[in-house]
C-alpha cells in the first residue's frame, strides 16, 4: 500500500545538478521533479538576485548576466564572483538537499558522492519546433536562437572551468526528451535520486588480471610499461581521461591531451615519450599547458632513455 506522503517526500542528503539545452523541456522537468521530491531549486536568476545583491552593484549584476568572463573579475570581497558562487553553493548544499540548474554545478560537485549529475537534451529538430511554438519564432530565427543559447552555455563552462559542457563524462544520466515525456523523465530521475540518497561512496573496484578489460595499446612501449607496472602490482588505467587545453573564440575545443597512463594509488598521470626528439618538445608543451589549466593535477613524463633503462632492467628489452 502506498503511504500518503509518497507523492511528495523530501529526499535527504542529495544534490541533483541539471544541465539542459534550450528546448529540451529541462525547466518543466526540473519544476516537476522539485515538486515531487520537495526540493528547493537554485538557478542563475535566483543567485544573481539574492546571493550577489550584497556584493555586486547594478552594473556588475548586468555584466554577470551578459558575460561569463566577468565571473572571473575580483569582487568587493577580494575574490572572484566565480569563487563567491562556488563557496555559497557548497555552503548551501552542506546544510540541505537541493536541485541546482546550470552554474557549472556538475563540475563544482563532481567529487561529491551524493550528487546526481543530469544532462537533458533533445534532437535539433525537436528543439527547433518547440522553440518556434513557445517563442513564436519562424524556423530560421528559432535555429539562430538555439545557436546563441547553446554557445552561451558552452562559453560559461569553458571560460570558468576550462571544460566541455557537452562532455558526457560530466554526467551520470543524459535524458533525451525527443524520446521521453516529461513524466517519464521525472520518474527516471526520481528513481535514481531515491536510490542514490543516503548512500556512501562505493569503493572503486580493484583492477586485476581477471576483471581488467582488454586494452588495445597504440604503441608497443605502452604495453611494455604496463607490464612493468603489473610486475610491481601497481594498478593502472590506460588513457582514462582527455583534458581540453585549447579553445577557439566560440568555446569549442581545438586541442586536447590524453596522458598514456593514470596510477590511482599515486594520483598521477604518466606520459611516455619514446618517439623521436622532435615530438618531445610538443609533448612537453602540452604537459606544461595541462598543469597550468588544471592546477593540482599530477603528471610526469617518462623519457625515452629512462623507459629503455626500465625495460632492460625487467628483461623486456635486450641490452644494446
Amino acid at each position: 500500500m502506498r503511504r500518503p506522503d509518497d507523492q511528495q517526500r523530501e529526499v535527504t542528503g542529495l544534490l541533483i545538478t541539471i544541465s539542459r539545452q534550450t528546448g529540451s523541456l529541462g525547466e518543466e522537468i526540473t519544476r516537476q521533479l522539485a515538486k515531487n521530491l520537495n526540493l528547493p531549486v537554485i538557478t542563475r536568476d535566483s543567485i544573481l538576485n539574492q546571493w550577489f545583491a550584497e556584493v555586486a552593484g547594478k552594473h556588475e549584476l548586468h555584466m554577470l548576466t551578459e558575460s561569463p568572463a566577468f565571473f572571473l573579475t575580483p569582487s568587493s570581497l577580494g575574490i572572484s564572483f566565480a569563487a563567491i558562487l562556488e563557496n555559497k553553493l557548497k555552503d548551501y548544499v552542506s546544510q540541505q538537499s537541493a536541485i541546482i540548474v546550470g552554474l557549472g554545478a556538475q563540475i563544482i560537485f563532481a567529487p561529491d558522492p551524493s550528487a546526481l549529475h543530469v544532462k537533458i537534451t533533445a534532437p535539433p529538430e525537436v528543439r527547433i519546433n518547440r522553440v518556434m511554438q513557445t517563442h513564436s519564432l519562424d524556423k530560421k530565427d528559432a535555429e539562430r536562437f538555439l545557436e546563441l543559447t547553446d554557445r552561451k552555455h558552452r562559453r560559461y563552462i569553458s571560460t570558468i572551468y576550462k571544460q566541455d559542457w557537452s562532455d558526457p563524462a560530466l554526467y551520470h544520466l543524459t535524458l533525451n526528451t525527443g524520446l521521453l515525456s516529461v513524466d517519464e523523465a521525472v520518474a527516471l530521475l526520481r528513481y535514481a535520486a531515491q536510490n542514490r540518497s543516503g548512500l556512501s561512496p562505493a569503493e572503486p573496484e580493484a583492477v586485476t588480471d581477471h576483471n581488467r578489460k582488454p586494452v588495445v595499446f597504440k604503441h608497443p612501449s605502452e604495453e611494455e610499461f604496463a607490464t612493468i607496472l603489473d610486475m610491481h602490482g601497481i594498478e593502472w588505467q590506460y588513457e582514462p581521461r582527455t583534458f581540453p587545453i585549447k579553445w577557439d573564440a566560440e568555446g569549442n575545443i581545438t586541442l586536447a591531451f590524453s596522458p598514456d597512463f593514470y596510477l590511482p594509488r599515486f594520483d598521477t598521470y604518466i606520459e611516455l615519450t619514446t618517439m623521436d626528439q622532435k615530438y618531445v618538445s610538443e609533448k612537453k608543451k602540452k604537459v606544461q599547458l595541462l598543469k597550468k589549466l588544471y592546477p593540482g593535477t599530477n603528471i610526469n613524463i617518462v623519457f625515452k632513455n629512462d623507459f629503455y633503462s626500465l625495460a632492460r632492467r625487467f628483461g623486456l628489452r635486450e641490452e644494446s
